[in-house]
């Protein structure tokens, strides 16, 4: 078994493409060589924009998690996410906290797959791509999608996390 095949077929990213399935959709999950643990380097290795990463944050919304799918091209505020949250305190997640409501860890958490549903919160600026790629549960996986789809799937709310 390859290295690819055995990423394909972690329990995780297992649990993403039967939730997108679930939700109709059947995105190709890619494997890839080496771990993305940020945007440039996902973007690097797809070949595409910092802007089309979808990166997955975790954040602790009044003491409950919150997923941020925000564009790589820039960082969310907090100020932003906790008034679009409503929410008092927003603040970045500790990895526990992180893999207690995605079973998923830093790296490779997806924006579906999760134990629960988590709340989430879309970045408006990944409308700017056609196409946008999204974390698998694992740290080397990942898969194409849309805004819409990433709206859908989610049942998230388009905000601008900027501010």
């Amino acid at each position: 078994m390859t290295s690819s095949d055995k990423v394909l077929a972690h329990p995780n990213v297992q649990r993403v493409r039967e939730a997108l399935a679930a939700a109709g959709t059947s995105p190709e999950i890619v494997a890839l060589d080496d771990s993305a643990p940020t945007a440039a380097a996902a973007a690097q290795q797809l070949g595409c924009e910092v802007g089309a990463i979808a990166n997955s944050l975790i954040f602790d919304c009044d003491g409950a998690p919150l997923l941020v799918l925000t564009s790589g091209a820039h960082r969310a505020d907090v100020a932003a996410l906790a008034r679009a949250a409503g929410a008092t305190k927003v603040g970045r997640a500790t990895p526990e906290f992180v893999r207690t409501h995605t079973g998923q860890p830093i790296g490779g958490v997806a924006p579906v797959g999760h134990p629960a549903p988590v709340r989430t919160l879309v970045d408006v600026w990944l409308q700017k791509y056609d196409r946008v790629w999204a974390a698998a549960g694992h740290p080397h996986s990942v898969f194409p999608t849309t805004f819409d789809e990433l709206v859908r799937v989610t049942g998230g709310s388009p905000v601008d996390v900027t501010g």
